[in-house]
């Protein structure tokens, strides 16, 4: 057979090498045209006629030795690989760059990105050596050497190449790596099971892709498609019977909460729809950050089909369905009319403040002296004003509380029995769980008639970590000192997510920049508490910019890449690094007993007392802890006898405790 089933969106051309060869040209190119979906500008065409053309005089020796696809999808990533061969035992991911005559270091992490997402996400490439080469087209007689990178995963360094050496380099590659030979067929009806950061993921969904094409579907668990048919189902039935109803999503760090918002919020984006909604988030990093991703992709993408968009408007577009949640909670402070919008979805619900706090806000910044309503009571009377219908959906993270005032879910339980009793409250079961501290909020629903537990409101799994799924539950062992737990999980997570500690930061940082490949993210984070790491150039009080850390270039110097500037719990909750450095300070000290809590005031460590202000710090490290995809490395400084605000016994003990779980120095 020479033409291989593979799914429609998959690539753009596929085929037999044999059948390639002895294919017109011409006939190729159309069929790519008529793929696309999009007109072919010249520069798009003549790329294809010199990728076609070359590969058809390179490829010759290969007849009946493998199969060709031209314009690969990677939905994760939101673009396209030029051209993937399997031939015999290796799959081959070619980028050519027509026109350049250097390797441009951004084109080798272009060319490898792709390669790694095929070993990390493709189940069938799991197993098989793949070469990324990167073709200059204006170069000759280049053959970079092939090797093999430290993770001794199957993925080879990326191969720089001038088009006429792609044939030696492919003969060098066969004799070079290991394995059995592709059935190529089998390998193209595999499962890609992607795991995106919330920025690639976000900027899919806002592309049109779907969230079945950006989660995994492991056996036996509720995955994110599961979820968001629950929620889209309780939308429908709503706007058809009329009703009111919340919803509340529980989910383990990583599991994915975020992107189930965002893919309700990009499914009904029509502004026109009834069921038009809008995602709501009181993190203002996550929000500006997504804004930013949002619309630089939008441009890209508009670029890419020869058309022009500024920023501006881009961003413009993007605004009205992502806002920070206390811009709405304003805007309908002053506007008693119901909201635009039926569908609301609230991301780190649990992080809304409590009665306190906004009585305390309202009086002092907005001058409302006899404002007395939990910021959750007064989100849900605004679209309890809708005279039909209305669904609010909480998405709900475990221990995520981190900052003074914040309600955890309690507070909108309260609400719901106290004021708004005629509202269908569906819930995810595990929201009785201790760390979603729902507490006594809970039993006062439990006789309610329009109380309805779903199984799938919750997300077991953490995605975040696709390397091990088992890294927030091995931190909340950490955290609760629960020895023997966090050990055993420790050996799970180990094979696949090396997890190692240092005294030093320098070699941590080189552990960092070993470790990443590609555009892999990585960076150093801190608890805003760790006020005692100025002598190792980290000062929390510092501005940073967090768009400029996590979406610029390794050559921006404001970027995670550079190691200069740190994040904390503030910046990155809600999204993740591929490689974490975790830097320990005093503020959380170990001892026999139990942690130590502490503030850095004037010029000493002093004693947090209140339980509130112990639980954000200690969800603090939770955040930080849990903010790795693929790996990270924890440093514990020396201290420094001399310095009676780091001496060495606050940092040893805390080594000591974490080699104890078996973590290996690095």
């Amino acid at each position: 057979m020479d033409l291989i089933e593979v799914p429609s969106e998959r690539a753009f051309y596929s085929a037999s090498i044999s059948a390639f060869l002895t294919s017109d040209a011409d006939s190729i190119l159309g069929g790519l045209a008529r793929k696309s979906g999009f007109s072919i500008e010249t520069t798009q065409r003549d790329a294809w006629v010199f990728q076609i053309r070359n590969l058809q005089e390179q490829f010759q020796p290969y007849v009946d030795r493998g199969w060709i696809f031209l314009e690969f999808v990677v939905p994760r990533l939101g673009r396209r690989i030029d051209v993937l061969a399997i031939i015999d035992h290796v799959i081959f991911v070619i980028e050519f760059k027509v026109g350049d005559s250097e390797f441009s270091r951004h084109a080798i992490d272009q060319v490898w990105d792709y390669a790694l997402d095929l070993k990390n996400f493709h189940e069938p490439s799991h197993a098989c050596a793949i070469a990324p080469i990167l073709v200059a087209t204006q170069t000759c007689q280049i053959a970079g050497s092939i090797s093999t990178s430290h993770h001794d995963d199957g993925v080879l360094y990326p191969i720089q190449a001038s088009p006429d050496q792609i044939r030696n380099i492919i003969d060098a590659t066969l004799l070079f790596a290991d394995g059995q030979k592709i059935e190529p067929q089998k390998w193209a009806e595999g499962r890609y099971k992607p795991t995106p950061t919330i920025i690639e993921a976000a900027s899919a969904l806002y592309g049109n892709h779907s969230v079945a094409e950006l989660s995994r579907s492991d056996a036996g668990e509720i995955n994110l498609a599961c979820t968001s048919v629950a929620i889209s189902d309780l939308i429908e039935r709503a706007k058809s019977e009329n009703k009111k109803a919340i919803c509340f999503v529980t989910g383990v760090p990583g599991a994915g909460k975020t992107l189930v918002g965002l893919n309700v919020a990009t499914t009904h984006m029509d502004s026109k729809s009834e069921l038009h909604s809008v995602y709501l988030s009181g993190n203002g990093p996550l929000v500006a950050i997504l804004r930013e991703a949002l619309a630089r992709d939008k441009v890209a993408r508009m670029k890419s089909l020869g058309e022009k968009l500024r920023k501006g408007e881009a961003k413009k577009a993007v605004e009205a369905f992502i806002q920070n949640v206390h811009h709405f909670r304003d805007a309908y402070l002053a506007d008693p009319k119901p909201p635009v919008d039926h569908v609301v979805i609230f991301d780190e619900a649990q992080r809304a403040w409590t009665k306190e706090q906004t009585t305390q806000f309202m009086a002092r910044k907005k001058g409302r002296p006899n404002f007395n309503r939990s910021e959750p009571e007064f989100l849900i009377s605004c679209l309890d004003r809708h005279p039909d219908w209305a669904v609010i959906v909480c998405l709900v993270g475990g221990g995520q509380e981190i900052n003074t005032g914040e309600a955890g879910i309690g507070e909108w339980l309260n609400a719901m029995h106290d004021h708004f009793r005629e509202w269908e409250v569906h819930i995810s079961p595990h929201i009785h769980d201790s760390e979603y501290g729902a507490g006594k909020a809970l039993d006062l629903l439990k006789d309610r008639s329009n109380v309805i537990f779903n199984e799938d409101l919750h997300l077991a799994i953490s995605m975040r970590s696709f390397r091990a799924e088992h890294v927030s539950s091995f931190v909340k062992h950490l955290l609760d000192r629960d020895i023997e737990q966090a050990r055993e999980i420790l050996k799970q997570v180990n094979d696949r997510y090396p997890i190692t500690i240092t005294r030093d930061l320098t070699r941590a940082k080189q552990w960092l920049r070993q470790k990443a490949r590609g555009n892999e993210r990585f960076g150093i984070v801190v608890s805003s508490q760790a006020q005692r790491l100025k002598p190792h150039a980290i000062d929390v009080k510092s501005p940073m910019d967090p768009i400029h850390w996590f979406l610029d270039d390794k050559d921006d110097v404001r970027s995670s890449y550079y190691l200069e500037d740190v994040a904390t719990e503030f910046h990155v909750q809600g999204l993740e690094l591929d490689w974490a450095c975790v830097v320990w300070d005093a503020d959380l000290r170990y001892t026999e007993d139990d942690w130590e809590y502490k503030s850095f005031v004037g010029n000493k460590w002093q004693r947090i007392k209140l339980p509130d202000r112990q639980m954000y710090l200690k969800n603090a490290y939770r955040v930080l802890l849990t903010r790795a995809r693929q790996g990270m490395v924890i440093v514990i400084p020396p201290g420094d006898d001399l310095d009676p605000t780091r001496d060495s016994s606050f940092y040893d003990p805390i080594f000591n405790y974490l080699k104890e779980l078996g973590i290996e120095e690095l």
